[in-house]
């Protein structure tokens, strides 16, 4: 499955009539989203996003309205690559109800100290800004998918 990018700003959607990239700003993730070429209404996305840097990360937890769950792991970590697939079909399956994200432990340390990730691989929900729950070790799409909608009612 591909991979989402962010930046400080928004997400980097492709359309899927033209393959023009477009970004969905955070702050304005609840109104449409038409493609900058062909003006078609582009889908609410149902991938991974990847944070490259923390100042993306800091941006979207914060200015995201819906809930954000972030996936803390590593390429080292063996449980973290067999839940991996897992991850992938729980982005299928919230259905634009939360944005799921990884988070690369060894890519942003910084990211990892500040949300105290001491083992991995370490799920954490976000909504509106602030953390609201949080759980580790590896488990199924449907597990987790009851997990979200637990921790925000």
């Amino acid at each position: 499955m591909a991979h989402l990018t962010a930046d400080s700003r928004g997400l980097i959607l492709s359309c899927p009539s033209c393959s023009q990239a477009n970004r969905q700003v955070y702050r304005q993730w609840d109104a449409v989203v038409r493609c900058g070429r062909c003006k078609e209404e582009l889908p609410r996305p149902a991938a991974v996003v990847e944070v490259a840097d923390p100042q993306s990360f800091r941006a979207l937890v914060a200015e995201v309205p819906c809930p954000v769950f972030v996936d803390f792991w590593a390429p080292w970590c063996g449980p973290c690559r067999s839940v991996a697939p897992e991850i992938e079909r729980l982005a299928g399956l919230m259905d634009g109800e939360a944005l799921i994200v990884k988070v690369d432990t060894e890519a942003l340390p910084e990211v990892a100290s500040e949300h105290r990730i001491q083992s991995i691989p370490t799920f954490v929900l976000f909504h509106r800004g602030t953390e609201v729950a949080r759980t580790s070790g590896a488990m199924s799409a449907t597990r987790l998918k009851s997990f979200i909608q637990q921790s925000i009612r």
